[in-house]
């Protein structure tokens, strides 16, 4: 089975904290490495976290708070100091692209690669990036700004092919690929061969929700129903219920109702309050709920 695997970078919410960067993460699919939002710090945890710089092509930003997007003009910079020649795909609300280029006017004028802006609308549900194994799909999030989360997922593959029994029954070589993509095959005394016999089913789609920054957003269900992970806001706990209203951000218990009306595999609560000094009170919390959860942290990676 391919790599399919999400690094956080960044997991705390506001401001730089002592123990947390701001939102950033990375997805590796396919070898295919993505970029989820850009906060300060985010090039000094891609180091420590040793992902391959050059390899990141595609960024996507969320919403225009400074804790999602500040690093993303000192990433462009950097990439020109590092000699990059390809194209860097940018998506993100379309209000960004102006001020951006502004930035990067002034900053990054000799640049050797190009910036390809890619907006979207936050209030639509929409498929922002496709390729051959996979998709990446906006969706509308609750929060005091436009905002989007986002799902990433595979695109299902053919079936494998059982060698032994091709082999068995004689089929040529010319014939694999139809007969993986739904085929039988008759022998010559003309036997028919179904292609459940001839095949074993393929790896199951897998599929990751990034859900930062939001209020209880229950509209959002239907879109991430039966993902394998998710990351979910988790800025207070459930007595400061009446703070995340105010600032449209989610409680753990918030989060892991979400994930288990989507019947999800696994949560990830981020996002965190500096005011918890100990966050095992909202892993707790969420657990009684979601009993499938786990704490982000800086440098972690999770496979899916």
């Amino acid at each position: 089975m391919e790599k399919f695997e999400v690094t956080i970078l960044g997991c705390g919410s506001a401001t730089p904290s002592p123990k947390h960067y701001t939102s950033s993460q990375v997805v590796e699919i396919r070898g295919k490495l993505f970029m989820v939002d850009c906060g300060e710090g985010t090039q000094i945890q891609l180091r420590r976290s040793r992902v391959a710089f050059a390899r990141i092509n595609h960024i996507f930003i969320s919403h225009l708070h400074g804790d999602h997007c500040f690093g993303l003009l000192g990433m462009v910079s950097s990439f020109g100091l590092l000699g990059r020649t390809a194209p860097l795909y940018i998506h993100a609300p379309a209000e960004l692209e102006p001020m951006l280029q502004q930035e990067m006017d002034f900053y990054c004028r000799d640049l050797e690669f190009q910036v390809k802006f890619q907006g979207f609308d936050p209030a639509e549900t929409a498929v922002i990036y496709e390729d051959r194994s996979l998709t990446v799909t906006a969706f509308p999030l609750r929060h005091r700004v436009p905002c989007s989360g986002f799902l990433f997922r595979e695109k299902p593959t053919a079936d494998h092919l059982d060698r032994a029994v091709a082999d068995y029954y004689g089929v040529p070589q010319w014939d694999y690929n139809r007969i993986k993509d739904g085929g039988y095959f008759t022998t010559k005394d003309g036997t028919i061969i179904p292609h459940a016999s001839l095949t074993k089913p393929a790896a199951p789609v897998r599929s990751y929700a990034y859900c930062c920054d939001t209020a209880y957003n229950p509209a959002m269900i239907p879109v991430i129903t039966g993902t394998d992970l998710i990351y979910h806001d988790c800025t207070y706990s459930a007595e400061d219920a009446d703070r995340a209203r105010k600032h449209f951000h989610s409680t753990a218990t918030d989060a892991a109702r979400t994930a288990a009306a989507a019947r999800a595999g696994k949560l990830v609560l981020g996002h965190f309050s500096a005011r918890y000094t100990d966050e095992n009170i909202l892993l707790e919390e969420a657990r009684c709920i979601f009993p499938d959860t786990i704490l982000a942290k800086e440098n972690l990676t999770v496979t899916i």
